[in-house]
């Protein structure tokens, strides 16, 4: 995957419109995750007992409070993406105060082109959490596995800031 070219394929965004990431320019940091939960949303012990689906909520996090640094180290855009639906990420985003957009890939179109590692839970198939760094459309790191997920935008800053 390192050295590819994303994909090129519109995703709903949570500002209202449709989002290529294979035409941003400059330097993108895209998250993938399972799924956010809903406030109030009883996490079952199903979810938290498969590997890495339980964290979606601090990874995001994460990278709102590292946004000023990935800034400083260069980069341009940050995005999350999910196999939820954009008026579900409206949600998460507004509660959660995130300072960029969420992408969604509910018809798993990006995740298949690139062939990002999924799982099934409760009949439906969701995107593994990882974090691509993509260079004018190339990949040009990935984290994969992402454990802790609310150390990922730390281990993105700390990559970024070696590279200088």
């Amino acid at each position: 995957m390192k050295g590819s070219q994303i994909p090129s394929v519109c995703l709903a965004s949570t500002a209202d419109d449709q989002l290529d990431v294979a035409t941003c320019s400059g330097l993108t940091i895209l998250f993938c995750y399972p799924r956010t939960g809903a406030p109030g949303e009883t996490i079952t012990e199903d979810w938290n007992s498969i590997p890495g689906a339980r964290g979606c909520t601090p990874q995001a996090c994460s990278f709102r409070d590292e946004m000023a640094q990935l800034r400083d180290l260069g980069v341009k855009h940050v995005f999350g993406l999910s196999t939820q639906d954009t008026a579900y990420q409206k949600e998460a985003k507004d509660r959660l105060h995130l300072p960029y957009e969420l992408l969604s890939d509910e018809n798993l179109q990006f995740a298949n082109a690139l062939k990002l590692p999924t799982f099934t839970w409760k009949n439906q198939t969701l995107i593994k959490r990882c974090a691509l760094a993509v260079k004018d459309g190339i990949i040009i790191k990935i984290w994969y596995p992402v454990f802790p997920p609310d150390s990922n935008a730390k281990d993105v800053v700390e990559w970024l800031a070696g590279r200088k």
